[in-house]
């Protein structure tokens, strides 16, 4: 993760205690993607491996407009030293 996730409040509701933070009267965050090295606190949380997302099902809008292989998960990678995802 490189920037903060924020959302409108009650995209929050269905997290569990803990995983969002609020920003501002309407605006939350993603637990941990508010700091100076953000990392999600859901992410080694899923089933799938160790950077699966443990709220997958409840993700907030900004994940999912992430789309596996997309450019913004390309970008996302490539600041991490990953590699593109094969086509």
């Amino acid at each position: 993760m490189s920037f903060r996730v924020s959302f409108y409040w009650t995209e929050g509701l269905d997290l569990p205690d803990g995983l969002s933070e609020q920003v501002t009267p309407h605006l939350a965050c993603m637990a941990g993607t508010n700091a100076s090295s953000p990392r999600c606190a859901a992410l080694g949380r899923g089933s799938e491996g160790p950077m699966a997302c443990g709220v997958y099902e409840s993700r907030p809008s900004p994940c999912r407009e992430v789309q596996i292989g997309d450019d913004k998960c390309t970008r996302a990678r490539a600041r991490h030293g990953l590699a593109p995802l094969p086509d």
